[in-house]
């Protein structure tokens, strides 16, 4: 235990040396392990805990309380969008090629407030999860949705950390764009049946959420094959990131958009065998050269229905 935290004291001193001098000091920002620990307290709670207590009770309904949150977090989004804008994308920023910029000027810092609150909406985000598991929709806690909340705290952590600003925030500004659209379409969803008829468009958001991994990525590697004033090591970084989240996405999309409905096999229609009439004169049968089964003096039958087998 002891060796162990002395790793963890080197690990926060390299983080305080490296950092971004401007974001060291804020909340959660001094070491990666609290959120770290946060992050994977959250797997354990929508896999393992949250299950195990919702298992004898109800699931919990949450109508307005769904409404009212993904109404806030459109606002978060919005806000987030706008503040990305301002403190660079729209007017300042390149898209080829934006080095950090690490000083005091107004523009880098309203940037460098932006990219902590971004960090900040990736644990609110946590509360999509809880809500599913608490009305026990356990299908739609998939990995790909855990990986994606449980990953994205970590991943934003370090570019906080040691590039806050410049090329990198290009992900944030795609990302709270489509989260605005994604939490209108789950608010709306929440308000309930009345609105459903007006939610066609859900394969659309999932096709936008995949676009803009592919934007991400060809944004983050083409420094790859130019010369930037930008750490290589977090065009990997942003890039390997919307690489897996992209296969991730793709894989829901062909599993819930593009399965071809399963064509039920059509039960075997019952085997008729014709039995030829038995002619009759005065009350008996009259013999015919073969064994026909039936009774002397039954009435004659002209077809019985012979089932398959295992019916």
């Amino acid at each position: 235990m002891a060796l162990i935290l002395e790793y963890m004291d080197r690990i926060n001193k390299f983080m305080d040396k490296y950092g971004d001098y401007r974001t060291n000091p804020w909340f959660l920002m001094s070491s990666p392990f609290p959120t770290l620990i946060l992050c994977l307290s959250y797997v354990y709670l929508v896999k393992v805990l949250g299950p195990r207590f919702m298992e004898n009770r109800k699931p919990y309904n949450l109508g307005n309380i769904l409404v009212v949150y993904n109404f806030l977090q459109v606002l978060f989004s919005t806000w987030l969008f706008y503040e990305c804008l301002m403190g660079g994308w729209l007017q300042y920023y390149s898209l080829r090629c934006q080095p950090v910029d690490y000083s005091d000027n107004p523009i880098a810092t309203r940037m460098v407030h932006a990219c902590w609150w971004y960090y900040f909406s990736k644990f609110t985000e946590f509360f999509d999860t809880i809500f599913f598991v608490m009305r026990k929709k356990y299908d739609h806690v998939s990995t790909l949705h855990v990986i994606h909340h449980g990953v994205m705290p970590m991943s934003v952590w370090f570019g906080v950390k040691f590039t806050p600003g410049g090329h990198s925030t290009f992900f944030g500004l795609l990302n709270t764009f489509v989260h605005i659209i994604m939490y209108s379409y789950y608010m709306l969803a929440a308000m309930g049946p009345s609105l459903r008829r007006y939610l066609w468009w859900k394969k659309y958001l999932t096709a936008l959420q995949m676009v803009q991994f592919i934007g991400i990525m060809l944004h983050a590697f083409q420094l790859l094959f130019i010369e930037c004033d930008y750490p290589r090591a977090f065009v990997w970084w942003i890039g390997m990131h919307a690489v897996m989240f992209f296969f991730l996405f793709k894989d829901f999309y062909n599993q819930s958009y593009n399965k071809k409905p399963k064509v039920r096999a059509a039960s075997p229609k019952p085997e008729i065998t014709e039995i030829p009439e038995v002619p009759y004169k005065n009350g008996a049968p009259l013999k015919n050269g073969f064994s026909n089964g039936h009774v002397v003096g039954a009435p004659a039958l002209r077809a019985r229905t012979v089932l398959p087998a295992g019916n």
